[in-house]
């Protein structure tokens, strides 16, 4: 009975002891979760795509512009214009959209972070010139610039990674700039330069560090960004040439009969939008989770 007695008074703080509050349970959005299910199994039947038993995106399995029906699993979704699965060249154009995506973003993550960070760092004139260089780079349409690049160049998957990583590195060279001059005015930077360390020491081991975190939790977004530029180009015929499937191509090819057969744009388009949409919700769950600012 004593000890039940003593166990109240500490929980409610009696006697000086502090009260016990249990600890805040975060709430996760179901959306997270369907999100991350959907990426992972896109993911995984585009890296598995040889092996599924699916036809070739190139060989008609059935009359043109077939509704979608069960029982197989080629004619699940349908068939285009020319007869050929639905489900199969969404499957492989997931390759195309995901990988463009995730190199450009990757690519751009990398060099506009060590861009920012050294600016960022440094400051004086080295930072004005990145900060102008930057400013010119996002005054410019990034469409006309897709468009400029397809044009004079041959369209192809490096064509579209080139220009779809210009359009990346100047918004992570701002954000990276940001979070490192935030950091550099930080307490434990000052103390490691009055003990020595170099700059590279300080900008690779003690600011880098903090600023990777809500850099990456932005990635997700710059990713369904760039799918969506993707799309945008291949439904102008200025993306990945034919026979090679993308989802923006099969949109494009399908926009004539949408009255009369509208899963020809649906299917991809709906594809289109439950990714980006999933990598949004991952995108601003891990800005929630990693980036301080959030919760300073």
């Amino acid at each position: 009975m004593e000890d039940a007695v003593a166990e109240t008074r500490k929980e409610v703080g009696v006697d000086g002891a502090m009260p016990v509050v249990p600890a805040a349970r975060k709430q996760r959005s179901i959306l997270v979760y369907l999100s991350i299910i959907w990426l992972i199994v896109l993911i995984a039947a585009a890296v598995f795509a040889d092996l599924l038993p699916l036809a070739s995106y190139a060989t008609p399995v059935g009359k043109p512009r077939m509704t979608p029906q069960l029982g197989s699993l080629d004619l699940l979704l349908g068939t285009d214009t020319l007869g050929r699965s639905m489900l199969s060249r969404i499957v492989y154009g997931a390759r195309v959209s995901l990988v463009i995506g995730a190199v450009a973003g990757l690519i751009g993550f990398v060099v506009g972070s060590l861009i920012g960070l050294i600016a960022g760092y440094f400051g004086k004139r080295l930072d004005s010139v990145v900060t102008l260089l930057t400013d010119a780079m996002l005054a410019f349409p990034p469409l006309i610039l897709l468009l400029a690049l397809a044009s004079i160049l041959t369209p192809s998957v490096q064509t579209m990674l080139l220009g779809l990583t210009l359009m990346v590195v100047p918004s992570f060279v701002r954000l990276s700039r940001a979070n490192a001059m935030a950091w550099t005015s930080r307490e434990f930077v000052r103390a490691a330069r009055n003990m020595g360390a170099g700059n590279g020491r300080i900008v690779f081991k003690e600011i880098l560090p903090n600023v990777i975190a809500p850099l990456a939790a932005y990635l997700p977004i710059v990713m369904a960004a760039l799918i969506v530029a993707e799309g945008s180009l291949s439904f102008l015929g200025l993306g990945i040439p034919p026979p090679q499937p993308s989802w923006g191509g099969m949109i494009s090819d399908g926009k004539d009969a949408i009255a009369t057969y509208p899963h020809l744009v649906f299917v991809p388009a709906l594809t289109i939008f439950f990714t980006v949409f999933a990598l949004n919700q991952v995108g601003d769950h891990l800005r929630t989770k990693y980036d301080r600012t959030l919760h300073d």
